[in-house]
């Protein structure tokens, strides 16, 4: 693009780089946390539209469009490697509580997987672009949304203030918090005398709101998918007198703690997860015809390449040879992951992974572009139950091909969202392919990082580490690594032959019965909120109420203009005070009560 003045617009610039890259790891660190505390991943492509203003166009006075367009390509492109992390690599943190041998894995190979599987996500959707943005014309309601942003740079600075005001209200709020003036949760239960297994305890957290407020709508199913579970079922449970009654209570008060726990750990948990594994292949099936299309369009690619008409695009053969070094990479991982693992069965374990990965990002991609919901844990979960059966029951090294599908299917929804943004604001499809190739390791080394820092100090922050006996009991107030639990509990349930296989299969029908209603990964989503800790599924379905409230009477320009820069500050601010409160932790400098 250029302006007949003043000649070719910037583009892919050093400031563009560089502030993409400060707020890819800046987001990253922050949606590490809000993986572990909600279970699904977020976008920062907006916060980094609206900061892009700010810096590029307000302190340098150089901005443009497209040049604001590849800093947030670049910044997304970077923090998608969050969700992928922590909906997996979690499990083996989690499980290593009882076992500690599988807390002793080898990082190394951890780290080259994600890395690689990042890069893989990337060459293997790009060929999709034309079929699935310029042909199938696929909505990508984000990337529409980041570049009516990107169009409206008079507002760019108010938008900013909005999130930069979130931020900082929601940092004193968790400050309060930590040091115990706030409650972790508003336990409604102890104010009515209402039983446990009926909660209506509300998460006090900023970030689990802001999620809420920026879902509206489209994250209703997600709160009457919790609210399924412990508003009807749970009460149809004990009513029908289907669990045991304790022996030896002291009160009424512990016999429905009890009993919560044991309908959350064996009935409804399980439930979630079939519905999370039903959505997924419900969502396989219905991609078929999308599969045929990627492989004509893959065709079309190698033959224009061949062509010399492959200037708007990578060529090909970057591409190919993009792929075969991640897959090496992928085989090299599988190799050093365990001292068991064979050659043979590294190359079994690379091969079909990378087969899955094609499959998987598909479908993720495509779901996204249909609905910005995506299938990507159920994806993950279904690929470690088939490398599991691969390596005759090698935790390790599945959860290690798990990895690379999470981190890669989440990055071919980022690149395709990103370049259909791109699309709308006329920025070349090529650069921003290679602006994203550039910065591809970077999301893997922080979300890992921050994921340690986050399990070392999780008991002092109400986090998800070894030190936080009640964090693992899914106590209000904690991270609970839903994801990475729902992948735990799988992982366990194979291994000891004892599965609760009724249940499962129950929830794989209900997934897929509801992957038939018009809402691209309803079953998945309705699974993940069955599985959470209610407490935090309320706050966010209130969010989700309040913004429905506000677009009904204010309209939807007034959302994305005041609402959308607040919740990303709630999520950002509760975010980053906490990872900032365990550092500080870590240097003695606060304790577990406060300063």
């Amino acid at each position: 693009m250029a302006d007949p003045i003043r000649g070719p617009y910037r583009e892919l610039t050093t400031a563009a780089l560089i502030l993409g890259i400060l707020q890819g790891v800046v987001m990253t660190a922050a949606f590490v946390y809000i993986g572990l505390k909600l279970g699904f991943g977020l976008s920062g492509s907006t916060v980094a539209a609206i900061m892009g203003f700010v810096l590029l166009r307000g302190v340098m006075g150089k901005g443009t469009l497209v040049e604001n367009n590849l800093n947030q390509t670049i910044a997304s492109g970077i923090n998608t490697a969050s969700a992928g992390v922590v909906f997996t690599l979690p499990a083996l943190l989690l499980m290593s509580v009882k076992r500690p041998e599988l807390g002793d894995f080898a990082l190394g190979p951890m780290v080259l997987a994600a890395i690689a599987g990042s890069f893989m996500g990337i060459v293997v959707i790009i060929p999709l672009r034309k079929q699935f943005i310029e042909l199938d014309r696929l909505r990508f309601p984000s990337g529409i949304a980041v570049a009516s942003i990107l169009k409206s740079p008079g507002e760019g600075a108010a938008k900013a203030r909005l999130l930069m005001g979130g931020s900082a209200l929601a940092g004193v709020g968790t400050i309060l918090v930590n040091v115990g003036v706030i409650p972790a949760a508003i336990d409604l239960n102890a104010w009515f005398g209402v039983p446990i297994w009926l909660p209506m305890a509300i998460s006090v957290s900023f970030a689990n709101l802001g999620a809420g407020l920026l879902s509206g709508r489209g994250g209703m199913p997600f709160f009457l998918g919790g609210a399924l579970a412990w508003w009807v079922i749970s009460p149809v449970i004990t009513h029908s007198g289907w669990l045991p009654t304790p022996v030896n209570a002291p009160s009424q008060a512990a016999i429905w703690a009890q009993q919560a726990s044991t309908m959350y750990g064996e009935m409804i948990r399980p439930l979630g997860i079939g519905m999370l594994i039903g959505g997924a292949l419900a969502g396989v099936v219905a991609s078929y015809p999308a599969l045929k299309a990627a492989i004509r369009s893959l065709s079309a690619a190698a033959k224009s390449g061949a062509a010399g008409g492959g200037a708007e695009e990578l060529s090909p053969k970057v591409l190919y040879l993009g792929l075969a070094g991640s897959v090496v990479a992928l085989f090299c991982a599988s190799l050093l992951s365990d001292p068991g693992i064979t050659v043979g069965t590294a190359l079994v374990m690379a091969g079909a992974g990378t087969l899955w990965l094609g499959l998987a990002g598909l479908i993720v991609a495509q779901a996204t572009g249909a609905t910005d919901i995506s299938p990507l844990s159920g994806l993950a979960l279904i690929a470690v139950t088939l490398l599991f059966a691969i390596t005759g029951g090698n935790i390790v090294s599945s959860i290690l091909i798990g990895l690379t599908i999470c981190v890669a299917s989440n990055q071919c929804a980022d690149m395709m969202g990103d370049l259909k943004t791109g699309h709308l604001v006329g920025s070349k499809p090529r650069v921003q392919q290679v602006a994203q190739l550039a910065v591809a390791w970077v999301g893997p080394l922080v979300a890992i990082a921050v994921m340690f820092l986050l399990w070392r100090q999780g008991g002092a922050l109400g986090g998800f580490g070894p030190q936080s006996q009640a964090c693992l009991d899914a106590t209000p107030g904690c991270l609970p690594a839903p994801q990475a639990g729902a992948l735990q509990a799988m992982v366990e349930s194979l291994e000891s032959g004892k599965a609760p296989l009724d249940k499962y299969a129950a929830g794989a029908v209900l997934g897929g019965a509801l992957s038939a209603f018009p809402i691209g990964g309803l079953g998945v989503l309705v699974g993940l909120a069955m599985y959470l800790p209610f407490d935090i599924t309320f706050g966010y379905g209130i969010g989700c109420l309040i913004t429905m409230g506000l677009q009904r009477g204010k309209g939807a320009n007034w959302i994305g203009d005041r609402v959308v820069p607040v919740a990303a500050g709630f999520i950002i601010g509760e975010a980053l005070t906490n990872l900032t409160w365990a550092m500080l932790q870590m240097a003695g400098v606060v304790g577990t009560g406060g300063v």
